[in-house]
């Protein structure tokens, strides 16, 4: 039973993390956009919009177990990426809170690996996908 409800609460935070990140940017799309062209990227609005589509994707992964370890493992790339793009080494200079931020990121990414080689769980899981769960 511990380890069912340990399960679950950690699918909820993943699902309650992107959540939020996608409700940002659903929120304010314009500053999400200019904070990433900020970081030198091409067509902002539109890598904006598919940010929060691609969150919203990974919480419904994370809520139902559907296409679980595929949206961990993808997830996980996402935040390294993230942590690159926008708190990389080139940001510690002027601010050293940027290398907390950046360190951040490795953390959810060792949770996201362990969701990805254990799996959804046994309960509450849609047990569909392309790579094979424990």
């Amino acid at each position: 039973m511990g380890r069912t409800a340990a399960i679950l609460a950690a699918r909820l935070i993943f699902a309650g993390v992107f959540a939020m990140a996608a409700g940002f940017k659903f929120a304010g799309m314009p500053d999400t956009a200019a904070y990433i062209a900020a970081a030198g990227f091409p067509v902002p609005l539109l890598l904006a919009w598919l940010a929060a589509i691609f969150e919203v994707a990974l919480v419904l992964a994370f809520l139902t177990g559907a296409f679980f370890s595929e949206a961990a493992l993808l997830g996980g790339i996402y935040v390294i990426f993230l942590a690159f793009a926008f708190h990389g080494p080139s940001h510690w200079e002027g601010n050293q809170a940027e290398f907390g931020f950046f360190v951040d990121h490795f953390t959810f990414l060792a949770g996201l690996l362990y969701a990805w080689a254990h799996g959804p769980g046994e309960r509450l899981a849609i047990r569909r996908g392309v790579l094979a769960q424990a």
